[in-house]
């Protein structure tokens, strides 16, 4: 049985249902009102500022309606407003804070070389259908921070027929989109032959784009084997192995620059491990070809950064926590670049290599799984 109760003072009401016992504050309650009145029917937004509701909002009376949401009354405004208690319970703040720095929220799964018995793939025409084969592919991209994609066609820019899947291109210095494979005279080293370490692109820019997507048009040429690593996985074993070592590339900016090309000076001063102030791992920066002089660590601490710096890259390099593939035309993957780095082997004599690339925004990937999930497109489908 559900029940309710509301302090003496009416700034606090606890709720107990099957789900568990949760608190909540008169004027959190108020400002997250469903009704008519406070949000538009059609979009949810909210029609008020908090400047309108009372400073002294207090609970006058609340209880448990004949249909099972909670009916509440505000005073001094009297107004009675009802809650969804499915609603409550998964917006419940009342909950133990994390302890540890570098905690995940639930649906992001990290992981190592193992997951490279199960690549996370969608095939293009299937995807370009929508519905549950999207919704999936899309998941598996919040979920891993990666997917490829098959059986795409081999024609140049085949691969904005990806970002059109839930979003738009990022447009950069770099233009629309952008060629990798071997120039004279390159303005960056990933347009030459030469293996690249795992990396995130673009760490240099503020903000970084979010989403990449590389894609295969021609892999003749011997090597040249693409490897994404979980930059998630890689900081949390750093962590297990040494938390000052973390906390130190957590808590210290480096600086990223990129002036390659006339009329071009990038700059970024960011931490190379990325932590709400509530200590979730939110994002990973780590590039040696862009990484410009640290000059905000301490003195007293400067020796000890490179060692965890060195370490986090001894970790990013090693083979057990890779996953490696082989493009071929019509094949294209994406990475969440805040997340996840790539890399690629080197390669070299006959035969050429030629990926097409392009930047979009987590954001719209994002958007547009949870609108699906929220659709029920899954559960309809299966």
């Amino acid at each position: 049985m559900s029940s309710v109760t509301v302090d003496p003072s009416g700034s606090v009401l606890t709720l107990d249902t099957a789900n568990g016992r949760h608190r909540f504050h008169a004027i959190w309650l108020r400002d997250n009102a469903q009704d008519a009145e406070t949000r538009a029917p059609g979009n949810g937004q909210r029609l008020i500022a908090l400047r309108d509701i009372p400073a002294e909002t207090r609970i006058a009376a609340a209880g448990l309606a004949a249909d099972g949401s909670l009916q509440v009354r505000f005073a001094p405004e009297d107004k009675t407003v009802r809650f969804d208690l499915a609603w409550l319970a998964a917006h419940a703040y009342d909950r133990p804070a994390p302890q540890a720095r570098g905690w995940l929220p639930d649906g992001i799964e990290p992981w190592s070389a193992g997951l490279m018995d199960n690549v996370p793939c969608g095939d293009l025409a299937d995807l370009r259908r929508g519905g549950a084969a999207l919704q999936r592919w899309l998941g598996q991209v919040v979920r891993y921070g990666f997917a490829k994609v098959v059986n795409g066609p081999v024609e140049p820019g085949a691969l904005f027929r990806i970002v059109d899947l839930f979003g738009h291109v990022r447009e950069t210095n770099y233009g629309r989109h952008f060629e990798v494979r071997t120039e004279v005279n390159p303005t960056n080293l990933a347009f030459t032959g030469l293996g690249l370490q795992a990396h995130t692109d673009n760490p240099y820019r503020d903000p970084v784009p979010t989403i990449q997507v590389l894609y295969c048009l021609e892999s003749s040429a011997l090597g040249g084997e693409n490897m994404v690593v979980d930059g998630f996985a890689a900081a949390l074993r750093l962590r297990e192995e040494t938390p000052e070592g973390f906390d130190l590339l957590a808590d210290h900016c480096a600086r990223f620059e990129y002036a390659g090309e006339a009329g071009v000076c990038l700059r970024s001063r960011r931490p190379m491990i990325e932590l709400a102030p509530d200590g979730e791992l939110i994002g990973v920066r780590f590039n040696n070809r862009s990484c410009a002089a640290v000059t905000d660590v301490p003195f007293e601490k400067m020796e000890a950064y490179y060692a965890a710096y060195r370490r986090f890259g001894e970790i990013i390099d090693d083979t057990a926590m890779e996953v490696t593939f082989r493009l071929n035309p019509g094949e294209a993957f994406v990475v969440d670049n805040t997340r996840v780095l790539h890399a690629r082997k080197g390669y070299s004599g006959e035969g050429t290599r030629w990926l097409q690339g392009c930047y979009a925004d987590k954001d719209g990937l994002r958007s547009a799984h949870d609108a699906m999930t929220r659709a029920g497109v899954l559960d309809a489908a299966e």
